[in-house]
């Protein structure tokens, strides 16, 4: 399966970048591919060297003005014009999608994936992770959006949230079908 993963380029402490390794190196024993950001600092590095050593494959979308953060390594990287372009490659090469801890571009992108299910644009299973309860108040706020009517799917048909990274994975493995 090739899994996107949207997460921060940010130098994190322990308590992000350990439950990241973990699910990367799941990625990687499970004969999954990483589909990412392909940057080669912070979290990004995080997962995509844990996914790689745990013999997982690597497949980067950067973008013209981070190229030059770009792992050098990955299986392949691809690198768009812009971040719009970056978005709908990394959607296209993916099977599904894990949302981990990030800042506004990781906000940006879990909306837009989010949306796309909304509109029956996708069905790719999606997944937000919420390590260290870093996604509790997201989680509120699309629980108060389903209860009061803004949703007009149930949340459950556009993400799970999972606690942790065997979570996340069994459930994109049931998605998909994977034995």
């Amino acid at each position: 399966m090739d899994i996107c993963v949207f997460l921060s380029a940010a130098d994190l402490d322990e308590r992000y970048t350990r439950p990241a390794r973990e699910f990367a190196e799941l990625i990687g024993k499970g004969g999954h591919t990483l589909v990412w950001g392909g940057s080669e600092s912070g979290l990004m590095k995080v997962v995509a060297d844990g996914v790689k050593e745990a013999g997982g494959r690597l497949v980067g979308v950067s973008v013209e003005f981070m190229a030059d953060v770009a792992r050098k390594d990955a299986d392949e990287m691809v690198v768009a014009k812009d971040l719009a372009e970056r978005k709908a490659l990394l959607l296209a090469k993916a099977d599904a999608v894990v949302i981990m801890v990030g800042g506004a571009g990781t906000l940006d992108e879990a909306t837009e994936i989010l949306e796309l299910k909304k509109h029956g644009k996708t069905t790719k299973p999606v997944v937000l992770l919420n390590t260290a309860g870093f996604y509790d108040g997201l989680k509120q706020q699309f629980q108060r959006m389903e209860e009061e009517g803004f949703l007009p799917v149930p949340l459950t048909d556009l993400v799970f949230f999972a606690e942790d990274g065997v979570a996340a994975l069994a459930y994109l493995e049931e998605s998909a079908g994977v034995q």
